[in-house]
């Protein structure tokens, strides 16, 4: 198997994924850095069994995405919908070679945009917040929630990750509350490691007026499950299907991700929370999930028990939401699990039971994830 990464040499999702290619006993995979991939380098050819990993966290490549001059300033929120523009020419780009591709330049499309993801996994049945009508600023958004009779809603960057530029929005007998790790300067917005708290209308108006300009997702805020003073979450990582690898998120704020300084839960407190019948069903969600991108290795969920643990939603899914440092399985990270999927078959078979082949141009048991460590 002569397998290729699209990605950031030295990142460590493209570090992590050679170790465990390099550990299954197969040869070192070429690394194809993104940058070269956007100045014109020549796509990996038929017979290449190719994962592309996310453009993130490289300056250059983020303003080759752009098509900017210069690049973007530390943490600045800017041109999202022009990285997201880049995205789909790079993966076009990459898919032109007639590799076999691990990513589906189709379902990444989708999983990179809340809007059209969130449609998917509506019409498949899956159990998702409600969402509004597109709205494209302030004055949209709070006549939207009025006629909804919604209180609290979450304003998603149509193309944003990792909670950059999300706001947990309350509106309550005319006072405001936003929650959100956006900072705000006279001259732009730049994404923090801190949450803040807004509470003045006209500032936060002015917030979702300037992300608004790169296209909105707005969700009904569902309230999550709880374990001790901390609500809950998880990842959920399926691979070839299967839900394989889960972390749970424990923050006392709204926003869980974890580099914002949240702490992991103890998966094996919340199954026992949920109950088996209740886990069982989030799982076969997870899998039906999956199913929205048969042509897809891996997504990443991030799956909610709401309050009562009887019921579950699907906040996101994630292209690029495989990485789970020291969540192990069956003694496998998720991209040893990845690996094992594609040298025992079972990607080849799942990919044929869902009666689609991966596109080359620019498209189980549940009880199976063990602890996290």
């Amino acid at each position: 198997m002569r397998l290729t990464v699209v990605g950031n040499p030295g990142n460590r999702r493209v570090d992590l994924f050679t170790r465990a290619v390099l550990a299954a006993g197969l040869p070192r995979p070429q690394v194809l850095p993104w940058a070269d991939v956007l100045t014109g380098a020549a796509p990996p050819e038929a017979g290449v069994v190719v994962r592309i990993d996310s453009p993130g966290e490289d300056a250059e490549v983020d303003r080759l995405l752009r098509r900017s001059a210069s690049p973007a300033r530390h943490g600045e929120l800017i041109g999202l919908a022009d990285t997201y523009a880049g995205l789909l020419r790079g993966l076009d780009r990459v898919a032109a070679g007639g590799a076999e591709l691990l990513n589906d330049p189709a379902d990444v499309a989708v999983l990179c945009d809340k809007r059209r993801c969130h449609a998917r996994l509506s019409a498949a049945g899956v159990p998702v917040p409600a969402a509004l009508p597109p709205v494209h600023g302030w004055a949209q958004l709070r006549s939207a929630m009025a006629a909804a009779r919604w209180s609290r809603v979450f304003v998603k960057p149509a193309h944003g990750s990792s909670a950059a530029g999300v706001v947990a929005l309350a509106v309550a007998r005319g006072r405001v509350q936003a929650i959100t790790t956006i900072e705000t300067t006279p001259d732009g917005l730049f994404n923090s490691l801190r949450p803040r708290r807004y509470t003045d209308e006209t500032e936060v108006a002015a917030i979702v007026d300037r992300i608004a300009g790169d296209g909105l997702h707005v969700e009904r805020w569902l309230p999550k499950a709880g374990l001790g003073d901390r609500v809950v979450d998880l990842r959920v990582v399926a691979v070839a299907g299967r839900p394989t690898h889960a972390v749970v998120r424990a923050a006392r704020g709204p926003l869980t991700n974890l580099h914002l300084g949240n702490a992991r839960g103890d998966l094996a407190e919340l199954r026992a929370a949920a109950g088996p019948a209740a886990w069982a069903a989030a799982m076969e969600t997870c899998e039906r999930v999956a199913r929205c991108f048969p042509r897809t290795l891996q997504v990443g969920i991030d799956l909610m028990f709401l309050l009562g643990w009887r019921r579950h939603a699907v906040a996101e899914v994630n292209a690029f939401g495989d990485l789970l440092p020291g969540v192990l399985a069956d003694g496998r990270d998720t991209y040893a699990e990845q690996v094992r999927a594609l040298t025992d078959g079972r990607w080849t078979r799942w990919r044929s039971a869902s009666g689609r082949e991966p596109t080359h141009v620019g498209a189980a048991g549940r009880e199976v994830l063990a602890c996290a460590v």
